[in-house]
């Protein structure tokens, strides 16, 4: 067999996967929508992101808004931040969560919660650290009502100052639109091929209830994505959108950080003792393997392909270009962090985050 076909072949894979889910993927452009969006924030110490948050919120524009807060178990301040806020604005509420039950993780339990608090037609769940654009909210619960949508998300613009989250952070938009059948898209109905990023989720109301809300999946760390494929079971049509021009987001600063939020949700994505090998096998040939065959052609035709979709990817995504060429390192990365936490997994170390800790759940 001549491997370096096999290697061009694994590369042209996600290349041509990654244009047509790029050409598909959707842009938003309502600006206006019906009924009132309840935009939800689980905040555990998140005082140097809350009042921007909150902030940013109440900008909305093209749809009536309300603000809730759901202080976790804060100990920073978060609490009086958004006090301070709801005295401004009739709009802002604060809530402050139970203790977490035994069998809940901490932000789906804090979601829950919010949910229950909300008086909106449509939920907007987003993180302390995301920063919503002002049309955001209309234009989500717009494409949601004109698609008959359960849910949409999508990936925020992802703010990255430093090279540690340059070899992190790029890999959420490059796997799911590089190797996700249909790329979330509402086209594609099977649960197995739904997708959402849990810092930007829209659920309608209604069908949120029906197929139980976050209860349905109080033991999962990613929880955007339990949600997606929970809607698809149930026969909920869902959809991951352009997120960039919605949101922008920093989720983590430095290596540190980056490695110990991706570990904690990778048991429910990859890190699984029969799917990892085979992830390996697809992310090292494509991405690692044309290196080692240089100066080969196929070789050479292997990396032009790779870096022009990784290019492609973060031109849309609106990411810093400088991190491209660090695109073989941020693949490599990213299995590393996949095998350690199944490593963890085989030693019995359960996933934390936010000074708790959590069994290892079934993987997705």
């Amino acid at each position: 067999m001549d491997w370096t076909w096999l290697c061009l072949g694994l590369t042209a894979l996600p290349a041509a996967l990654g244009v047509h889910n790029l050409r598909r993927l959707p842009f938003l452009t309502g600006d206006r929508a019906d009924g009132l969006v309840s935009v939800l924030i689980p905040a555990r110490d998140e005082a140097v992101n809350i009042e921007a948050c909150v902030t940013a919120a109440l900008a909305s524009r093209g749809v009536a808004v309300e603000v809730v807060v759901m202080d976790d178990g804060s100990t920073d301040g978060t609490a009086e931040i958004v006090r301070r806020l709801a005295a401004a604005d009739p709009r802002v509420r604060l809530a402050a969560a139970p203790p977490l039950p035994p069998d809940w993780t901490g932000k789906v339990h804090a979601c829950a919660r919010l949910a229950e608090a909300a008086q909106g037609d449509w939920l907007l769940f987003i993180d302390a650290d995301v920063r919503l654009a002002p049309g955001a909210a209309a234009a989500m619960a717009a494409h949601a009502a004109a698609k008959h949508l359960a849910m949409v998300s999508g990936v925020p613009r992802q703010i990255i100052g430093s090279l540690g989250e340059a070899l992190t952070v790029p890999g959420i938009n490059f796997l799911l639109l590089g190797y996700l059948p249909g790329g979330g898209r509402a086209e594609t109905v099977r649960p197995d091929l739904a997708a959402a990023c849990g810092q930007l989720v829209l659920c309608e109301r209604r069908a949120y209830e029906s197929i139980g809300g976050h209860g349905a999946v109080r033991r999962v760390l990613h929880e955007g994505l339990a949600l997606a494929r929970l809607f698809r079971a149930q026969g909920h049509r869902t959809e991951v959108v352009d997120g960039a021009p919605l949101a922008t987001c920093r989720m983590y600063r430095g290596f540190a950080e980056c490695w110990g939020g991706f570990l904690k949700n990778a048991r429910e994505g990859m890190a699984t003792p029969l799917g990892l090998p085979i992830w390996t096998v697809l992310l090292a040939g494509a991405h690692l393997w044309p290196w080692a065959l240089l100066p080969e052609m196929q070789a050479v035709l292997a990396i032009a392909l790779m870096l022009a979709l990784r290019a492609a990817v973060t031109i849309r995504a609106r990411e810093p270009w400088w991190t491209i060429p660090l695109h073989p390192a941020t693949m490599l990365v990213a299995l590393a962090i996949q095998w350690w936490a199944l490593a963890r997994w085989a030693m019995g170390r359960p996933a934390g985050w936010k000074g708790r800790a959590y069994p290892a759940t079934k993987a997705a």
